[in-house]
């Protein structure tokens, strides 16, 4: 029995050895530092008693990717910035009030710029197209302008995975333009925060710096056909209640078309557009965003791709991998 116990710890050391062996052929220089950051994220998060699903794939997958194989690493590089994206995100809990305040707020002031530069006629008046959409609101268009609203994460990511198996290039500019975007993005809600539409329309022009992020009539009714609350559960976690300027939700397909404009042929073309279009319909239709967030958001993507794209490209060294059999 004392001879099988030595084996057995001989064999699991041996295959830690080699383990340990492999990772320094993956990364010769820090090994254990690529998925520093979302382990740590993830041990805090559990420290503090949060159990979600997407923490747990974010501390887990980056491990996963960095030591299979010289493929998964070269994928992990490749997304990396969208994991960094996440843990960004996550960690505006602690700048949370940083500059929003109650006076600092933008609420009618944003919808009487809307109403001048796009408003339309209403009996002897002037209203926005979020307050005509939400007179005119349907149970048909709110499950249809639900469905970007849901996957608009999903898509992104799906479309990174697409430039992985194409143009590596292509991902590593897709990816850092999605990671400055969102950062631009952020620091804007802090300097100039703004309420969205549906803030408004239920709050009134006062803003409360305390108040909860909220998915909005529409996709409440959504929520409420499906069961679950799927809409109500993703948009209360928001630190961001006063982000409606840019609007991301539009920034993401734009980027898409921008990245995959040369990529792609008429049809693709095609489905990349109309994606943007129904993504920008849904946005003003749902009562989350003004045309102005909107047309800000569409500025935002535009000059984050063009500056990431001069910055990679005169030093962005191909990427060589080693090969070996599985």
């Amino acid at each position: 029995m004392r001879a099988l116990r030595i084996k057995g710890d001989g064999a699991l050391s041996s295959t830690f050895t080699s383990f340990l062996a492999h990772v320094r052929r993956l990364w010769p220089r820090y090994p254990w530092a690529p998925p520093l950051p979302f382990v740590l994220w993830g041990f805090y998060t559990f420290l503090i008693g949060e159990r979600r699903w997407e923490i747990a794939v974010s501390m887990i997958l980056p491990m996963v990717l960095a030591y299979t194989s010289f493929r998964t690493k070269r994928l992990l590089i490749g997304i990396y910035p969208l994991f960094l994206v996440g843990i960004f995100y996550d960690a505006t809990r602690f700048v949370q009030n940083w500059g929003v305040t109650a006076e600092r707020i933008h609420t009618c002031d944003l919808q009487a710029i809307e109403t001048a530069l796009f408003g339309i006629p209403w009996g002897s008046v002037r209203i926005t197209f979020s307050e005509w959409f939400q007179h005119h609101s349907v149970f048909f268009l709110d499950v249809f302008c639900a469905i970007p609203y849901g996957f608009f994460l999903y898509v992104t990511i799906a479309y990174a995975l697409f430039l992985y198996r194409t143009d590596f290039e292509a991902l590593r500019r897709f990816t850092w333009s999605f990671l400055v975007l969102n950062l631009a993005a952020f620091a804007t809600y802090h300097i100039c925060p703004a309420a969205p539409p549906w803030y408004l329309h239920g709050y009134g022009c006062v803003a409360d710096p305390a108040a909860h992020a909220s998915e909005g009539p529409n996709l409440a009714r959504v929520d409420a056909w499906l069961g679950v609350s799927y809409f109500g559960s993703f948009y209360g976690r928001s630190h961001n209640v006063f982000g409606a300027v840019p609007s991301l939700h539009v920034s993401y397909p734009l980027l898409i078309i921008l990245e995959g404009w040369k990529r792609h042929q008429g049809f693709g073309r095609g489905v990349t557009v109309a994606y943007f279009f129904w993504m920008v319909f849904s946005a003003i239709y749902l009562d989350h965003h003004w045309i102005l967030d909107v047309v800000l958001g569409c500025i935002y993507t535009v000059v984050t791709f063009v500056v990431v794209r001069r910055a990679l490209a005169p030093s962005s060294p191909t990427l060589t991998l080693r090969s070996e059999k599985a």
